[in-house]
């Protein structure tokens, strides 16, 4: 075969597949306001919550979980996140998925691993610290500010370089997710030196994949597994998904094929984890594909200018990324800020649910 011929050949498969696919980390990262949003999620009963959580109200009265469709074993699906303050009945466990405690109200405890037990068989509490961040481009969001929210948290990647870990624990970050993977060939560069330094500094550490539309679901949940370590003590895996303009994937599927694409990925993981993961999302993704969908899965849900109350009306979310501006000791560069929904007594009951 003449090598003249081949570029000619190889380009008429792209364009007739409608994909282009690379490993080039910045061809799945999101734009605005940082340079990726994080990651930005079974089968078994689904479970609504019984609490609606659309209207502003106080933490200590929002409530949570979500719930989602059917597996399809398709290989197209979508992603999302949301939340809200669980109320303490939430944690009572009568259910079983995937060999974890599903709680009987809603299904966000049965999400995360507890704090380990102290030698005389007792859970030790983990110390929470309260925030001390600042904002680049601080936003007024009213009367449900971040500020009133007892757990905040972090998520990171190779854009925050070197992370002084200890520090940015005492300066409020309670949660980390660091970002692992996207598509199926590329890993962050600094995921595993975030991973262990996270976990040796005391903080309770996720990983994430930004989820690329142009690669199977399951080569995807095969790559993320390939580099995740199953630590029983990390939070459930996220599922990041949003639309990226700087993406050199510029196939666009439906909402029904996303949405089944999703949910190969996600059952994969949960299958390989024991934790259903957790959906990440931003309000146009979400509009156009998840509003409705997902109802028993956990969402961390990206509202940078108002509560999420108000940006996804009805939708019950575990985690709120309030700010990709977020500045603080122990990170040179900006950083993404999050909220866990409930109260430090939810956030000890929830990492303590998982495990009997």
């Amino acid at each position: 075969m003449r090598f003249s011929v081949v570029p000619a050949i190889f380009l008429a498969c792209l364009t007739l597949s409608g994909c282009i696919s690379g490993s080039d980390p910045e061809a799945v990262l999101s734009p605005a306001p940082s340079r990726e949003t994080t990651g930005a999620v079974g089968k078994t009963s689904r479970l609504v919550p019984a609490a609606d959580i659309g209207a502003a109200v106080p933490p200590a009265a929002i409530a949570q979980a979500p719930m989602a469709p059917a597996d399809t074993g398709g290989e197209t699906h979508e992603l999302a996140w949301a939340g809200n303050v669980p109320q303490p009945q939430a944690f009572a466990t009568t259910a079983m998925t995937v060999g974890m405690p599903v709680p009987s109200d809603k299904p966000i405890a049965a999400m995360i691993t507890p704090e380990p037990p102290a030698a005389n068989g007792q859970r030790t509490r983990s110390k929470v610290y309260s925030q001390q961040f600042r904002d680049a481009k601080p936003i007024n969001f009213g009367k449900v500010s971040p500020k009133k929210y007892a757990v905040h948290g972090v998520d990171v990647s190779r854009w925050q370089g070197d992370i002084d870990w200890p520090k940015l624990r005492t300066q409020g970050a309670n949660f980390a997710y660091i970002k692992a993977t996207d598509g199926g060939d590329h890993l962050d560069p600094m995921f595993k030196t975030n991973w262990r330094r996270a976990k040796e500094a005391g903080i309770r550490r996720g990983a994430y994949h930004f989820f690329y539309w142009c690669r199977t679901a399951g080569e995807q949940a095969d790559w993320f597994i390939r580099n995740v370590p199953r630590d029983p003590d990390a939070l459930p895996p996220v599922i990041d998904v949003e639309y990226n303009g700087e993406s050199s994937c510029r196939f666009k599927l439906s909402a029904e094929k996303a949405r089944e694409k999703m949910q190969v990925f996600m059952d994969r993981l949960e299958r390989h984890y024991g934790k259903r993961p957790v959906i990440y999302t931003a309000p146009d993704f979400y509009k156009d594909n998840l509003r409705g969908h997902f109802l028993d899965y956990p969402f961390w849900l990206r509202a940078v200018a108002a509560h999420p109350s108000k940006v996804y009306p009805g939708r019950n979310w575990l985690f709120w990324q309030y700010s990709g501006s977020g500045l603080s000791h122990g990170v040179r560069e900006k950083i993404d800020l999050n909220v866990f929904s409930g109260s430090e007594g939810d956030w000890h009951q929830w990492l303590n649910a998982g495990r009997t």
